[in-house]
């Protein structure tokens, strides 16, 4: 058996055989820089995740899958980072802890990762989109549109408070400082008018409030 510390270690060492340096150069040319970058693509990160959860899941296991989700992410390097967001088991990660990993995101490829294998499927995804989507910070906003597209895209409806608190800070934000949230919370209002004609409607009169015809 070997401890959480070994097992990162082990971990890190895989990436080394798979690694891809011309991706790893192409993250550098587009300003993503992490200490460590091994440019191990995803569905080979995937396939780790499988593979550790298998291990995990064995009897005679001497790790959860949380814990080294926990680990994973305090690593900065790219790969450990994402993997710990496909480890983590979203019931079992508390409101605290999410909002220490949100606090931590180092860029855009991390927040859209995040959010795609762990944050839109937290018992607790609709309230914690909404918090993040009102916030002032990059991350913190492209988060809540990303996981607001993916509820929406899944039917659930918001209430009508929901609604008027979505299309004020969708507005806000479509007129905001950041191209990353722009284009998120573009993609969540098309999904969000595909819920029906209703809200096609709100979606259509909102965006023609700021002068934006897209529907």
């Amino acid at each position: 058996m070997e401890d959480i510390n070994s097992l990162v270690k082990d971990v890190k060492q895989s990436f080394r055989v798979v690694m891809d340096g011309a991706v790893a150069q192409s993250m550098r040319d587009k300003g993503l820089n992490y200490h460590l970058n091994w440019g191990v693509t995803l569905p080979r990160l995937r396939e780790k995740a499988e593979e550790l959860k298998a291990a995990a899941s064995h009897q005679t296991s001497a790790f959860s899958v949380y814990d080294l989700a926990i680990a994973l992410w305090k690593e900065n390097v790219r790969e450990c980072k994402i993997l710990a967001t496909m480890l983590m088991p979203p019931d079992e990660i508390l409101p605290e802890v999410c909002d220490i990993w949100m606090e931590q995101i180092p860029s855009q490829e991390i927040a859209e990762q995040v959010s795609f294998n762990l944050w839109q499927f937290l018992p607790y995804a609709p309230e914690k989109a909404y918090q993040w989507m009102a916030s002032d910070k990059e991350y913190y906003q492209l988060c809540g549109f990303h996981v607001l597209s993916r509820l929406f895209m899944n039917g659930q409806q918001p209430n009508e408070r929901g609604i008027n608190e979505y299309i004020d800070q969708t507005l806000a934000s479509l007129q905001g400082p950041y191209v990353s949230v722009r284009k998120a919370a573009m993609l969540s209002l098309q999904h969000f008018a595909e819920l029906g004609l209703v809200y096609e409607r709100m979606a259509r009169s909102a965006t023609k409030s700021i002068h934006l015809d897209i529907f």
